[in-house]
């Protein structure tokens, strides 16, 4: 096929040898299935130059994200030109140190070859037939396969979790079901737990839609609370990467007594204030 724009640096590089085939194209980027060396085939992931309305769509997912300096961030927020060409950037780099940093820790992402030219290589996901996975959503499941690939997504979002990152949009379109089991895909959108107010939020997301999608198989599934269980583990310090959830939770039923509340802070206000009062007494005798 005729080489894409985007494409071409990578060509003259020779990072890739040849672009064989388009394999998806989205509203963010399009992917190729591209040749680097003779018969090793990866695809290329090349992002598209996105409007000003993107930007503030993607404002949620962009919340405590670090940036590189100062002036980048003044620039962001006050959405220059410059601004939103560092944010762009800054959005294609969160996939790319995203997938280095999820692969380390053992979560099941598209192997990453490298970022050249704005552009991502990275492993090209086979299906059984060995010809590109399907996306969970395309594929008829058992019982028992909906159980065993849930047990696993579940694995992958507590790992996800203790690494700090959330996906932020993950569904039935961005697990591709390998002839290993499913993987994870598209991550530009990558929450940080700590930092984004929406972060818990967008972990019940992700589970939910999981749990949705392999719960027609296995309808069990839907009663269960993963998202709950593991936000509560993780918020108390004592989630880990190999923890085993039940799936089940039991929400606090007992209502926060504000009252009290605020006559224990008023208490401690007017304890520390009589300790300050008796300092300055005493350092005035």
């Amino acid at each position: 096929m005729k080489t894409p724009k985007g494409l071409e640096p990578l060509i003259e590089d020779g990072v890739i040898s040849q672009v064989i085939r388009a394999l998806k194209s989205g509203k963010e980027a399009s992917v190729y299935v591209v040749e680097c060396g003779p018969g090793v085939l990866r695809c290329a992931k090349v992002y598209k130059d996105m409007g000003q309305r993107s930007f503030q769509q993607r404002a949620q997912y962009q919340e405590g994200r670090k940036v590189r300096g100062s002036r980048q961030a003044r620039a962001m927020r006050r959405s220059t030109n410059y601004g939103r060409k560092e944010q762009e950037t800054a959005w294609k780099n969160t996939e790319v140190d995203a997938l280095y940093q999820l692969a380390g820790v053992g979560v099941r992402v598209p192997s990453p070859y490298g970022f050249f030219n704005g552009v991502l290589v990275m492993e090209l996901v086979t299906g059984v037939d060995g010809g590109s996975a399907p996306n969970l959503g395309e594929v008829e499941l058992s019982a028992d396969q909906a159980r065993d690939y849930h047990r696993f997504l579940i694995n992958q979002i507590v790992r996800m979790l203790c690494a700090g990152l959330i996906h932020g949009d993950l569904s039935e379109y961005n697990v591709l079901v390998a002839a290993d089991g499913p993987v994870i895909i598209d991550l530009p959108q990558v929450v940080s737990a700590s930092a984004n107010n929406n972060a818990q939020a967008m972990l019940a997301r992700d589970v939910n839609n999981v749990t949705a999608t392999l719960g027609r198989f296995a309808p069990e599934l839907l009663t269960t609370r993963y998202a709950e269980e593991m936000w509560a583990l993780f918020e108390q310090g004592l989630l880990l990467p190999d923890t085993v959830l039940s799936g089940e939770f039991i929400s606090s039923e007992v209502a926060a007594d504000v009252d009290a509340t605020l006559l224990a802070i008023e208490d401690a206000r007017d304890e520390a204030l009589r300790r300050q009062r008796g300092r300055e007494a005493a350092e005035m005798s």
